[in-house]
């Protein structure tokens, strides 16, 4: 192994203003919001025509199925 581990009891060097010292990691983002964007209020669920066409494509697929075994037992 080539990478020197740094000594945990060496003196630590006094931070510099406006950064963060060699080896330590940086503060991580603020956590208020920016506000980016037009406010837009949420809906509840999902909208009927999406879940029409997903029990229409469910409904197809059984009947495919059991037509499928219906013509293997005959």
């Amino acid at each position: 192994m080539s990478a020197s581990i740094p000594d945990p009891h060496a003196p630590r060097m006094p931070r510099p203003v406006g950064g963060v010292p060699p080896g330590e990691t940086p503060p991580g983002e603020s956590s208020t919001g920016s506000g980016a964007g037009p406010y837009r209020p949420l809906t509840r669920g999902w909208a009927m025509a999406p879940l029409v066409v997903i029990c229409l494509v469910a409904l197809a697929c059984a009947l495919f199925f059991l037509a499928y075994a219906v013509m293997l037992n005959v």
